[in-house]
């Protein structure tokens, strides 16, 4: 805003220059869905490394397609991903703590932090530190995931849990389903519904002995606290409501007395009470040493009582009232902590199986699940579900015709495997009827390589975990708009093919879109097509070739992210100006780097923002219109070397 000058002097203004950088989007973020044996069940999983796979969903397993795919793609040059599992009824592996020998006296439910057979590695251990099963309000809880390492005969502990001072109180911050539920990486636990159902055992704070009762001084009149986890309290020692008893008290009685009178002139007597206790808390009134404050509260599962030290004339020290005074403190909550158990492990688990069906992979839209755990994803550009090969044809169709539509939506795409049945003969026909997309590309035929589950024998795979990883070098070593094939799209790790192609066979199948991928002598088994699945001959399409339409995928996502402050703002010259500003510093940016065709910015694109693109009716109605233009490269496909001889000159 312009200033305001009042006075005679130099003011300061800050003009804005228009500047709105604009950052291109990442175009190698590849998701992929299926299934493995370990993992959270419809949750996308960002990994950046094998290792990560490895540590959240387990490694390779031979029924995962997925996890070939993954440590494929690693290999090959990518970088950044999400992973969905889906799993046919996989379950927890779980384990019961009990607080008592009944059949129904159940105080936690320890179940493993996702499903599968690995949870029954798992061992949690119950303590009570040195003193087991005392009053004491609180335990400590320990996991363990042990395996077998080598030819020892015992299993070794490779990670550990230990979660200290928890409490079965839900008021408390260490409530025990609290701290480990936000904590721990292998465990989740749920309390019983109705855990303390009749339970009546309230919670109350001891003191110390006082059988040589303290000196007290009229200064000392004051005992600060929190009851039932959530109220504060101060209460006001003296005699007034009994000023035949003397002050400050010199016996228990007194202090009983004392106490009780300033919880009444706190208006407290439904919440507290003071009495004379043994040293395990039972009331008695004539031969008790110490003082019991507890809480009247029929909830045992929040019944405390908690003594700070309050700020002046502080009497709990002398009383020793509160743990830091040497006092004790039990939650109404204790009767209902497991009892104290070593390695009892988790039983029950289940990795459920791989996807049969079309819908075990979708999933559920609107419940997130399948395909559609990616809703939740910011941005991925590639997606990868391997798992389709083992469905039935029909299946496999169905779940490539959503997962493109979801695809396009989504501005990313899709690489499809095709199923391992289908050879040179029908791969067409089967390509025709799976999609005819822009966003989407098919490769043929499969990968081999060695499997290292399978004491390194060769296998055959889906090829999709390979070439996204192809694209990703791709786009980091020369950019998106190049086409991730040709001599340096080497598939790292593949040892042959399942079916060796010649070049008349490429020929026939290149022109319907069919990506080729082919083993050259000099070279190895590379990638040799780059077309989308509308990259037909007969198609005549404009988006024949995969870079081009993955440039075109990446500007509309970098536009539509570095264009949102736009909303909003006065529709008229000034915003178009600033808009064509930053769109075509975004634009000459890319041309510098040899992303489009062309030898000058003007050949190559242009931003169009003005009165012609934007009418006043477009204004009226709240819309500015902005054109953008470029001229992507497309790939040298067919290289023809022609020939002539040359004739010697002839006289004439």
């Amino acid at each position: 805003m312009p200033v305001n000058p009042t006075y005679p002097g130099v003011y300061i203004e800050e003009i804005s220059s228009g500047v709105r950088t604009i950052t291109g989007v990442s175009t190698s973020i590849t998701a992929f869905v299926g299934y493995t044996p370990r993992g959270e069940l419809n949750k996308a999983v960002r990994i950046f490394n094998f290792g990560d796979f490895e540590r959240a969903f387990g490694g390779l397993h031979p029924d995962s397609e997925i996890s070939y795919s993954i440590q494929q793609f690693f290999l090959n040059g990518g970088t950044d991903g999400y992973v969905v599992r889906v799993a046919q009824n996989a379950g927890e592996a779980s384990q019961i703590l009990k607080y008592g020998s009944g059949e129904n006296e159940n105080a936690l439910t320890v179940k493993a932090a996702n499903a599968g057979k690995w949870g029954e590695n798992l061992f949690v251990t119950v303590d009570y530190g040195s003193s087991p099963l005392t009053l004491t309000s609180t335990f400590n809880l320990t996991v363990t995931r042990q395996v077998q390492q080598g030819n020892s005969p015992n299993p070794v502990a490779v990670e550990t849990e230990k979660f200290l001072n928890l409490t079965m109180n839900s008021k408390s911050a260490k409530y025990a389903p609290d701290v480990i539920n936000s904590g721990s990486k292998l465990i989740r636990v749920e309390v019983p519904t109705g855990l303390f159902s009749g339970d009546s055992e309230t919670g109350f704070t001891l003191s110390g002995d006082l059988s040589s009762f303290p000196t007290l001084t009229d200064k000392q009149i004051k005992i600060s606290g929190v009851i039932d986890g959530e109220d504060t309290f101060t209460l006001i020692l003296n005699n007034q409501s009994t000023p035949e008893l003397p002050f400050p008290p010199t016996n228990i009685n007194q202090l009983v007395t004392a106490i009780n009178n300033a919880i009444t002139a706190a208006n407290l007597t439904s919440r507290l009470v003071a009495s004379r206790a043994d040293a395990a808390g039972v009331e008695d009134s004539e031969a008790g040493n110490f003082i019991k404050l507890a809480s009247r509260s029929t909830n045992a599962e929040i019944a405390a009582v908690e003594v700070t030290i309050a700020p002046d004339n502080d009497a709990s020290s002398a009383l020793q009232l509160g743990i830091n005074n040497g006092g004790q403190e039990f939650a109404g909550a204790r009767t209902r902590r497991p009892l104290a158990v070593t390695n009892a492990r988790l039983t029950g688990g289940s990795d459920g199986s791989p996807p049969q069906s079309a819908n075990d992979i979708l999933g559920g839209f609107d419940a997130k699940t399948g395909i559609y755990a990616l809703r939740d994803v910011d941005l991925f550009n590639l997606l990868v579900i391997p798992e389709t090969t083992k469905l039935s044809d029909s299946a496999s169709k169905a779940v490539i015709q959503s997962a493109v539509k979801f695809c396009e939506d989504r501005r990313a795409f899709y690489i499809i495997d095709p199923p391992p049945a289908k050879g040179f003969t029908d791969i067409g026909e089967w390509a025709v009827g799976a999609s005819k997309d822009k966003n989407a590309a098919i490769f043929f035929p499969r990968i081999l390589a060695a499997d290292p589950k399978k004491d390194f024998r060769l296998r055959d795979f889906p090829a999709s975990g390979a070439i996204a990883g192809i694209f990703s070098r791709t786009d980091s070593d020369r950019g998106v708009w190049k086409a991730p094939a040709g001599i340096e799209a080497v598939i790292r790790g593949a040892q042959g093919l399942t079916y060796t192609l010649t070049d008349p066979e490429n020929g026939v199948l290149n022109p319907l879109g069919i990506n080729c991928l082919r083993t050259f002598p000099a070279y190895g088994t590379i990638v040799w097509g780059a077309r989308t699945r509308q990259g037909a001959d007969q198609d005549a399409s404009e988006w024949k070739y995969i870079p081009v339409r993955r440039l075109a995928l990446f500007l509309q996502e970098s536009l539509y992210r570095g264009t949102q402050w736009v909303v909003f703002e006065p529709n008229d010259e000034p915003l178009w100006a600033q808009i064509r500003l930053n769109i075509g510093a975004f634009m000459n940016n890319l041309f510098r780097q040899g992303a489009f065709q062309g030898k000058s910015p003007k050949e190559a694109y242009f931003v169009k923002c003005d009165s012609e693109t934007t009418t006043q009716n477009d204004i009226n109605l709240g819309i500015v219109n902005i054109v953008v233009g470029y001229a992507p490269l497309k790939p040298a496909e067919f290289v023809i070397l022609q020939f002539q001889q040359m004739a010697g000159q002839i006289a004439v």
